[in-house]
């Protein structure tokens, strides 16, 4: 009886550790999630006051910006490769300094050319963070829990967006410019200490197999990948708006660079990306999915401002107000969508995310020129609830069974997609709100235009999600197909 007590006493201590450890882990992985996140959004508010501080144009600070989000949309997947190949913990960590480092250049930089540099260099470091904390997931959280985690990094997603402009405004108005970037310095150090610690070993055969897998590494694919999305991100970011010759030759030079990308993964022997992957009908009508869903909320960050501000007259302070509504949504329901994930199964809840995507899309593009202020509440409570769950079940979807030596890869190629979505989003979805508005100069454009653009653009939107639906639903009915015909 005693040996019996002793027994599951150690077995339940054993338990509790282990619960402990995946707790550790998850803050970890939390943290990197938050600080890459918060880099993304916290610039933004300071570039009035670096115009000032630097007697630079617009479109000269913009690039503060640009040059972080291009270097992660650039690197992310070779960074998760990498990290398959070299091993995820000591990339990781490598990413976490490479930010830190970054960070503190940002806060001390001189010249606006120094402070461009650093944030390029605070990109890559992101990259690495965002790409390999997802393919942690899946090395120590189980199966059935799976949901949850990738909820959790949701949430944490969420809040470094939504409290970037807040805090950045804080730090600006209390301190100066140079605070937005030194906060992340003794946050990151917390970050590296926690990976460092509670992260697991990468589990490594030799040193010699270790140095063979690198050799094997694709550098010429990795380097062509990356000029063919800094080729297609310029295209869709230059020219404020205005898509001209010079657009319209980087989007021609990233579709040959994607032609000449795929052509040369199917020659090399160890590529970057394999071709067959492609395949896999889960990967890939997620990956469509995603960008498509992607597109779509970067529509409620580009159009929302102007028809809050312009169309219904609202101060700044309320616009902001608002604006908040959409990433506080997502923060409280990023925990409980991984939940629900993890109960009806990822699948289900893909297809349960896009309908009330798709409802709350069309919302807004009826209720607010209805109900004004209550109507575009209520549909920003209705898309952004959807939008959670679409989103940790489609990670899950992806994550859950893929191959430890491939998730790395897998998590960059899922970053990627939401990233050119993003940017995508950013061209396309303002021009169709341009083009509605009926006005070359949005700024001239009359409250009842803005009001018109408004609807247009977010009918285009549900259609657009519908599209993502459609995938889901024949991904759905196709892997049905599949599995009764292997029974």
């Amino acid at each position: 009886m005693k040996a019996t007590s002793i027994t599951e006493a150690v077995a339940s201590s054993t338990g509790t550790k282990a619960l402990q450890q995946v707790r550790w882990i998850l803050t970890s992985l939390s943290l990197s999630m938050l600080l890459s996140s918060l880099g993304t959004s916290i610039a933004n508010v300071a570039l009035p006051t670096l115009t000032h501080v630097f007697s630079a144009s617009f479109q000269q600070v913009q690039w503060v910006v640009v040059a972080y989000l291009l270097a992660i949309t650039i690197l992310i997947v070779s960074a998760g490769r990498l990290g398959d190949k070299v091993g995820r913990k000591r990339l990781l960590l490598t990413g976490i300094a490479l930010f830190t480092v970054a960070s503190a250049l940002c806060g001390a930089a001189l010249t606006l050319n120094m402070l461009i540099a650093a944030r390029a260099l605070q990109g890559l470091g992101a990259a690495i963070m965002m790409a390999l904390t997802m393919a942690f997931v899946g090395d120590t959280v189980s199966k059935e829990k799976t949901g949850r985690a990738m909820g959790l990094l949701g949430t944490m997603s969420a809040i470094g967006t939504a409290l970037g402009p807040s805090l950045g405004g804080i730090l600006i108005a209390g301190i100066n410019w140079h605070a937005i970037f030194l906060i992340n310095v003794p946050l990151g150090i917390l970050s590296f200490i926690l990976a460092q610690r509670h992260l697991p070993q990468d589990q490594q055969a030799s040193n010699k197999a270790n140095n063979k897998a690198s050799a094997r590494f694709d550098h010429t694919g990795t380097l062509l990948l990356a000029l063919t999305l800094a080729a297609y991100a310029l295209a869709m970011t230059l020219g404020r708006g205005h898509f001209g010759a010079l657009n319209l030759a980087l989007l021609l030079a990233a579709i040959l660079g994607a032609a000449l990308f795929m052509l040369l993964e199917t020659k090399v022997a160890s590529p970057l990306i394999r071709p067959t992957l492609f395949h896999d009908i889960t990967l890939s009508s997620s990956l469509a999915m995603n960008t498509l869903v992607a597109t779509v909320m970067m529509a409620t960050l580009v159009v929302g401002p102007f028809y809050l501000s312009r169309s219904l007259a609202l101060s700044d302070a309320m616009v902001g107000l608002l604006m908040s509504i959409g990433p506080v949504i997502s923060a409280c329901s990023g925990i409980v969508a991984g939940r629900i994930v993890d109960r009806m199964g990822a699948p289900a809840t893909v297809t349960s995310g896009l309908v009330a995507m798709v409802t709350g899309a069309f919302a807004l593009a009826l209720l607010p020129c209805i109900t004004g202020i209550s109507g575009y509440v209520i549909a920003i409570a209705i898309l952004t609830p959807g939008y959670q769950l679409f989103q940790a079940a489609n990670n899950t979807a992806v994550m859950q069974d893929i191959a430890p030596n491939q998730r790395g890869l897998i998590s960059g190629m899922l970053n990627l997609s939401r990233n050119l979505g993003l940017i995508t989003g950013a061209t396309l979805m303002g021009a169709v709100f341009a083009h509605a508005s009926a006005s070359s100069d949005i700024r001239a454009a009359t409250p009842a235009a803005i009001a018109t653009g408004m609807q247009m653009t977010f009918i285009v939107a549900g259609v657009m999600l519908l599209t993502a639906l459609g995938i889901a639903v024949i991904s759905r009915l196709k892997m049905k197909k599949s599995a009764k015909s292997a029974n």
